[in-house]
């Protein structure tokens, strides 16, 4: 696992640690001192720790003018043991939230397994973000089948489309405006 880099080509846009807003404003980073682990797997040092024991992530994109974040995933979501929405709601979404940010792109293709307890971060953040999303890429379809047995799907849109998108293949604003697309078309049929 410590191979897996948090996606670094969209630098030129935007950089967390140089973000006075961002929650992880100032961090320094090493390339070769491995601190951060997921079990017993060294993570990459890139990679952003919130406070979760198994859960970690990188803040990729902020546009406060578009009001969207794309944030990068890796890890065990476990809300049952470590109450992890709990860390990333408190740490990282309220920041956002709190500079008016009302989209949130969530990629999970590093992320393992999803263990759910209540629904109540995610019914919070959902409600503080008017009309705003929260839309999940990527993520393991038998992690949508759990989202889904949590009744958490109602709060984050995630599986169908939303699998099949190269992120990668756009700018940041391109990927926000694929993602709002698909997520209107899929509201108005």
């Amino acid at each position: 696992m410590h191979e897996i880099e948090p996606f670094y080509q969209w630098r030129e846009f935007y950089v967390a640690s140089e973000d006075p807003h961002s929650p992880f404003y100032g961090n320094q980073y090493s390339e070769f001192e491995l601190t951060n682990a997921v079990y017993n797997y060294l993570i990459h040092p890139q990679w952003e720790a919130f406070g979760s024991a198994t859960l970690y992530l990188k803040l990729l994109m902020v546009s406060y003018e578009k009001q969207y974040a794309i944030i990068e995933l890796i890890g065990e979501w476990n809300d049952t043991l470590y109450n992890d929405i709990m860390y990333l709601y408190q740490e990282v979404i309220e920041p956002l939230i709190d500079n008016e940010i009302t989209h949130f792109i969530l990629i999970g293709e590093n992320v393992l397994n999803f263990h759910a307890d209540t629904a109540d971060y995610y019914e919070e953040w959902f409600s503080n973000i008017g009309d705003g999303w929260i839309v999940c890429l990527n993520f393991k379809n038998h992690l949508i089948a759990e989202f889904g047995e949590a009744n958490i799907d109602y709060y984050l849109a995630m599986g169908g489309r939303f699998n099949e998108i190269n992120w990668r293949a756009f700018s940041p604003d391109q990927l926000f405006r694929v993602v709002n697309s698909l997520l209107n078309k899929r509201l108005n049929q």
